[in-house]
């Protein structure tokens, strides 16, 4: 069965559904919880040089699953490497994602009906995870040296924005020495 759409997994729940033992849910009741599909959290060539920050922020608080954080990694992370250097700039992605998905699979089709048990033990089965993202949350942030990369880097933004499911805003900013 494939992966179903972002749309049903965009929504706040009332309370994260985590690994940590403070919470509700203990670490004992969630077993084989997949890791998160971010291969890398930081990117480039770390330096105290930079002057310039660019930001992507979210303008709404949802879910967004390590997949559309990956696919938005890889492609931000290749325009930046084409148009910068990977010398010159150092990419972060700020959101983690800590929430466990959970799927109830329905089979579906012709003489599907003897099989499934619909909402009898409902509680289903872990799929993926989600970072939690609140309004005004950094997701990503690019440090640069100069304001032209910064404008390179506003450009790429551009294509990571419809890979993610809500709506973007970009910020560049000045860092202060």
């Amino acid at each position: 069965m494939g992966l179903r759409p972002g749309r049903c997994y965009k929504k706040l729940d009332p309370h994260a559904y985590t690994r940590t033992a403070k919470r509700v849910v203990k670490k004992a009741f969630i077993r084989g919880v997949p890791q998160p599909k971010i291969v890398h959290f930081d990117m480039g060539t770390p330096k105290d040089s930079y002057k310039y920050e660019v930001d992507l922020i979210a303008k709404e608080s949802a879910q967004i699953r390590s997949n559309a954080l990956e696919a938005a990694r890889v492609v931000m992370n290749r325009e930046l490497v084409k148009a910068i250097g990977s010398e010159n700039f150092y990419f972060q992605i700020r959101a983690y994602p800590h929430h466990v998905l959970r799927e109830n699979a329905l089979i579906t089709g012709a003489g599907a009906d003897r099989l499934q048990t619909g909402m009898r033990h409902s509680f289903g089965r872990p799929i993926g995870k989600a970072a939690r993202v609140k309004a005004g949350k950094i997701l990503m942030s690019v440090k640069v040296s100069t304001k032209a990369d910064a404008e390179k880097v506003r450009k790429a933004y551009k294509k990571v924005v419809p890979k993610l499911p809500i709506p973007m805003t970009i910020e560049v900013r000045e860092l202060k020495k």
